[in-house]
C-alpha cells in the first residue's frame, strides 16, 4: 500500500537512532521497524540511520553481548527526528563494584559528549527529539528536559520529576519538539503516532495494519497553543 501527499512532494527526512554503550535493543529496533513501514508506505520519505557521536562504530547493547553498528555521526540540525533509546541491564546493583546498571548506564550516557548534539537538535527549528522509555531520564539527567513535559520508565517516573520535569506518567507525551514514550514497547506506539501527527491517520493505520498491532496506553499532547514549535512535517497524507 502506498499513499500519496496534498500538494507538493515531500522531502526526504532523517529518522536518526542515536546509540550509545548499554543502549535497549528493543528501544531501537521497535520503532525503526514502525517509521521503515511507514517511510515504504509513503513512498520513502524518511531515512533511518543508526548513529553515534562519533559515527562508523559497533555499538554494544546491554542485552546478551548484541551491538548494532552507527553508520554515521549524528547530525544534530537534519530535519526529521533524532530518537534517544534508554538502557538495558539491571535495575539494582553496586556501580562501584563494576555492575552496569540501568541508572549508571544512563547516567553515563547523560554525561557524554552525545548530549551536546542533542541539544542542538532540541534547539533545531526542523527536528523533533524523541526519547524511549528511559531515554526520556538521560535528557533529563544530562540538563535538557527542565521545566518541559514528558515521561519516562515508569520506574524513573520520579526521579524524572525531582530533575525539573513536568512527568507525566503516559504512554506518549507529546510536548511539540519533544515526544517521549514511557516504556520498552512504547517504542512502537510512539512511532506509530509520529506517523499520525506528520504524515496523517491513514499512515499510522497502514503500518498498524501490516503488523498487526493496536496501541494502547494514553497520549499526552501539550494544550494548542502552548507547544514549543510546530510538528516537524506540516503535510498530511491521504490514501
Amino acid at each position: 500500500m502506498h499513499l500519496h501527499v496534498k500538494g507538493l512532494p515531500m522531502p526526504t527526512l532523517r529518522a536518526q537512532f542515536v546509540l550509545f554503550d548499554g543502549f535497549d535493543l528493543l528501544d531501537v529496533i521497535a520503532p525503526l521497524e514502525v517509521l521503515s513501514a511507514g517511510s515504504a508506505a509513503l513512498g520513502g520519505v524518511l531515512e533511518c540511520v543508526l548513529v553515534s557521536e562519533s559515527g562508523r562504530d559497533s555499538i554494544p547493547s546491554g542485552a546478551a553481548g548484541l551491538s548494532l553498528p552507527a553508520s554515521a555521526a549524528l547530525e544534530p540540525e537534519a530535519p526529521g527526528y533524532v530518537i534517544v533509546p534508554g538502557a538495558s541491564g539491571p535495575v539494582d546493583g553496586d556501580p562501584d563494584a563494576g555492575e552496569l546498571t540501568v541508572p549508571a548506564l544512563l547516567g553515563r550516557f547523560a554525561g557524554s559528549p552525545t548530549m551536546a548534539l542533542v541539544a542542538r537538535a532540541l534547539a533545531a527549528p526542523q527536528v523533533t527529539v524523541v526519547a524511549v522509555c528511559g531515554g526520556g531520564l538521560a535528557l533529563a539527567m544530562a540538563g535538557l528536559l527542565e521545566g518541559r513535559t514528558a515521561t519516562t520508565h515508569h520506574l524513573g517516573i520520579d526521579s524524572l520529576e525531582s530533575i525539573g520535569v513536568n512527568a507525566v506518567r503516559a504512554r506518549v507525551v507529546d510536548d511539540g519538539d519533544l515526544v517521549t514514550g514511557g516504556g520498552v514497547l512504547s517504542g512502537v506506539d510512539v512511532a506509530l503516532y509520529l506517523l499520525e501527527r506528520d504524515f496523517g491517520c491513514a499512515a499510522a493505520r497502514a503500518v498498524e495494519d501490516l503488523f498487526e498491532f493496536e496501541r494502547r496506553g494514553t497520549t499526552w499532547k501539550a494544550p494548542a497553543g502552548s507547544l514549543p514549535r510546530a510538528p516537524v512535517v506540516g503535510q498530511r497524507v491521504q490514501a
